[in-house]
């Protein structure tokens, strides 16, 4: 049975413990509902968990304008959800095996990107020329500017990049390696939740590509988080750009599951 509720703390009583149970598969719920409770703005938010025989089994989120996320629920749940919420899902990721399941009720998407879940094994750090650092304050006109050819080359949104960069310099969750006292590459680590941060994004504008800055950039932002904020980091990667998969693998990047983000 699902229950649904738009108040945060209601979700967050009941379908916290669930989600704690597999805090690296359940990285995307658990920091949403971090950010949240800090004060990340959501518009007509819609939260629920699906509970068999009274225990829960299941968790959704609908933050818009965010896909629907199907991180943390069995097959099973898929089609009584769908009912549910009157087939109005435009956009939703989650675990293949959930996301088959929406799609065999919902028809074929208008785009589907296969991403899979990565966690950090042993950390090999590449020897690229530079160094990384915290972003400050005097890098928010290049960051944004950044987060917009980000967005437009995966083709997403996340509402005001502006405010979104301004948010996460102040909670010191970007990162930028320099080279010659330039930075060339961008990174961010997503807070901990239940001792996880999250890789993402990971940018380098088209000029400064094929030189090792993403890879130094992320090597060096994921240090960071183990020796400070967290006790595992992980990222999701787009299966169709196998550059990138081979990079994270090589500095100790494990693969963990394979998920789909689908957009109707």
């Amino acid at each position: 049975m699902w229950t649904f509720t738009s108040e945060v703390e209601d979700y967050a009583t009941v379908a916290e413990p669930f989600l704690l149970g597999d805090p690296v598969r359940n990285t995307v719920p658990l920091t949403v509902l971090a950010n949240l409770r800090a004060g990340m703005p959501a518009k007509d938010p819609l939260f629920g968990w699906w509970t068999v025989d009274g225990e829960v089994r299941g968790a959704v989120f609908r933050t818009p304008p965010h896909p629907v996320g199907l991180f943390a629920m069995p097959v099973e749940a898929v089609a009584p959800l769908v009912e549910a919420l009157d087939r109005d899902l435009p956009a939703l990721v989650g675990p293949v095996e959930v996301t088959s399941e929406a799609m065999r009720l919902l028809g074929t998407p208008r785009r589907v990107v296969s991403e899979r879940l990565y966690r950090l094994g042993t950390l090999t750090v590449p020897d690229v020329q530079g160094r990384g650092r915290i972003a400050v304050p005097g890098d928010f006109p290049l960051l944004v500017s950044w987060y917009h050819a980000f967005h437009d080359e995966v083709q997403t949104s996340e509402g005001d990049l502006a405010e979104r960069v301004a948010q996460r310099l102040a909670r010191r969750q970007l990162f930028v390696w320099e080279a010659d006292g330039t930075p060339v590459s961008l990174a961010g680590l997503s807070p901990a939740a239940g001792g996880v941060c999250r890789i993402g994004p990971v940018y380098t504008p088209p000029s400064c590509r094929r030189r090792g800055y993403g890879t130094a950039v992320t090597a060096f932002t994921s240090l960071t988080g183990l020796s400070e904020r967290c006790d595992h980091v992980v990222l999701f990667t787009d299966l169709g750009n196998p550059t990138s998969n081979s990079i994270y693998q090589a500095i100790g990047y494990e693969p963990v599951s394979d998920y789909a983000h689908l957009t109707y």
